[in-house]
């Protein structure tokens, strides 16, 4: 598409102009960025109300339109993750290593930016902002395919921020959004390799499917969280009703939020009554197994499918466990690599959950709702990756860094 060759090109020149920019010029621009949103949150706001009514004329609902929603809180979050990226020490630059070889050469490596990074999302416009950050203070141009759904929010963000970085005399380019919301421009950014250094897909299993599959660009794939938590048999029970809870319902459509929950048979009788009165007050369906339906009234019986099901909603699977192994025997058949909790006052049966559950992040008494940029002390995050190469977990400032060699010498010549 002519469009996305053109943004390719202005792209490619921004990263060139980034790459060398200083550490004290971006994060100028961060702050003046976060600042900018705060003051225009009508602006935004005004957009996003569009998009939110456009969404329920379309039949959309439930988690989608929770991810979908902007508030003053929410712009103000945003706002609060660029200022955070400002107090993080630069990447760009860095020095990983410096070693003398026998024939006098001097060979170090250090960090550079990506160069211009792409990313398609879905409903979601916070990641326009976050995206703008991380990029920015790593030295790499964006070029954004947002959803249709969440056009008008993307587009009033990604305005306000361009009008930043023209003001500070950045070009403008090192954000730009698609406005060619159709399949094509998905397809057609997916080809970009001559102007793509990295493509990243944010959104559900069947986007980020297809990116896999049909990417000409190199891919980080951000994962499905079909996320568990594991309550043993030693469990502080009144601990693991609150921690089960926060998981569940804080907000049910992230992919850090608790899809299944696993209980030890020994605690079932006593957990359950508890967690599942807790639940159900708060609107979640419970789909159990045998043992689950007959403790907690109300819940239905869980399906196959339901084991493997990233709900993105106010549903939960349960099932008993006889054991720990049982358990991680579960999280290994059904689990999708993003984070797994054990809840538990038994050091050893921690330290085995830790190491041998195969996960992005693993947890011991705490909520998984954690696996997070922001939280991790990161400012924001690109995505979270449930792969193994490269990057693998929240992904901030040093995973959108590629590194080079830097060799000194004085006349060597090789024979």
């Amino acid at each position: 598409m002519k469009e996305l060759i053109e943004k390719g090109k202005k792209a490619r020149q921004a990263a060139r102009f980034l790459a060398q920019a200083p550490a004290s010029a971006k994060n100028a621009v961060l702050n003046e960025a976060a600042g900018s949103l705060v003051r225009s949150a009508g602006i935004i706001l005004s957009a996003n109300e569009k998009d939110m009514k456009n969404a329920r004329e379309g039949g959309l609902k439930g988690a989608i339109m929770d991810r979908l929603l902007l508030t003053q809180e929410r712009i103000a979050s945003m706002a609060e993750g660029l200022r955070q990226i400002t107090l993080l020490e630069d990447p760009v630059g860095e020095v990983l290593s410096m070693k003398k070889r026998p024939n006098g050469l001097v060979i170090g490596q250090k960090r550079v930016p990506m160069g211009v990074i792409g990313i398609i999302y879905e409903s979601r416009p916070n990641v326009t902002a976050d995206v703008f950050g991380l990029c920015l203070k790593t030295g790499n141009a964006a070029i954004l395919r947002g959803g249709k759904e969440a056009f008008q929010s993307n587009f009033a963000i990604t305005k306000i921020i361009q009008n930043v970085l023209e003001e500070n005399g950045f070009p403008p380019e090192c954000l730009q959004l698609v406005e060619d919301t159709s399949r094509e421009s998905a397809v057609a950014l997916m080809k970009l390799d001559e102007y793509l250094d990295l493509l990243i897909p944010r959104g559900g299993a069947g986007l980020i499917r297809t990116v896999v599959e049909n990417s000409h660009v190199p891919v980080i794939e951000t994962g499905v969280g079909n996320c568990h938590i594991f309550v043993d048999e030693s469990a502080d029970l009144d601990r693991a009703v609150a921690i089960t809870v926060n998981a569940k319902t804080q907000r049910p459509g992230v992919c850090n939020a608790v899809e299944s929950l696993l209980v030890h048979e020994r605690v079932a009788e006593k957990f359950l009554p508890l967690a599942g009165k807790e639940l159900l007050k708060r609107g979640v369906e419970i789909r159990g197994d045998k043992k689950t339906c007959e403790i907690i009234p109300g819940a239905v019986p869980a399906t196959e499918e339901d084991w493997a099901t990233e709900f993105l909603d106010l549903i939960l699977a349960v099932k008993t466990v006889s054991s720990m192994d049982e358990a991680i025997g579960h999280i290994q058949t059904y689990g999708s690599g993003h984070s797994e909790a054990i809840l538990t006052e038994n050091y050893s049966n921690a330290q085995a959950f830790l190491d041998r559950v195969d996960a992005a992040a693993v947890y011991v008494n705490a909520s998984t709702r954690f696996t997070d940029g922001f939280e991790f002390g990161f400012g924001a995050e690109i995505g979270i990756s449930t792969q193994k190469l490269h990057a693998r977990g929240p992904m901030g400032l040093k995973e959108l860094t590629s590194t080079k060699y830097i060799i000194y010498g004085n006349g060597q010549t090789r024979e």
